[in-house]
């Protein structure tokens, strides 16, 4: 017995969901792990003896592969940004103090200004890279100094 990929996405995308996200702890990771188990199913020349025998065979994939995602390089050695920092060195305790507030700053703004100061990039440069235009370059990493000015201006007006 077969079923088409449409009718079972349908009926177990949250099952699988859930049993990925149980074990992976990650909504993009489960939503990988999804879509291999849908690929695997697609690919497979296996013959069902049903349909309970379809949804456990679907299960049983997703967990193995969520296992396999838990169990990757990437996975295993990820380390918080705490704990990064912990292995930097800086000059100063105040140049520490400025990357940890970059690092705070959201995604679009944080990578253009660490591009930009940390890497020696030019906007050009970062422009290619980012797939995006000079103008738009130049807007995040006014954006992203604005940012920067507004949470270190505490600390500033202190040391005065």
């Amino acid at each position: 017995m077969r079923q088409s990929l449409h009718e079972l996405a349908a009926m177990y995308q949250d099952n699988l969901f859930a049993a990925a996200f149980n074990i992976c702890q990650n909504a993009q990771d489960a939503e990988d792990v999804i879509q291999d188990t849908f690929i695997q199913y697609h690919t497979t020349k296996k013959e069902f003896e049903n349909e309970q025998h379809i949804r456990a065979w679907l299960i049983r994939v997703a967990i193995n592969k969520a296992k396999n995602v838990t169990r990757t390089f990437w996975r295993r050695n990820k380390v918080s940004i705490e704990d990064y920092m912990e292995t930097l060195t800086f000059e100063t305790p105040e140049s520490a103090d400025l990357f940890e507030t970059v690092m705070q700053l959201p995604e679009k703004y944080r990578i253009v200004i660490h591009l930009y100061y940390y890497e020696d990039y030019a906007v050009s440069e970062i422009a290619d890279i980012l797939k995006l235009s000079a103008s738009n370059i130049k807007t995040r990493l006014s954006r992203g100094r604005a940012m920067l000015r507004k949470e270190l201006e505490g600390e500033w007006v202190d040391d005065r």
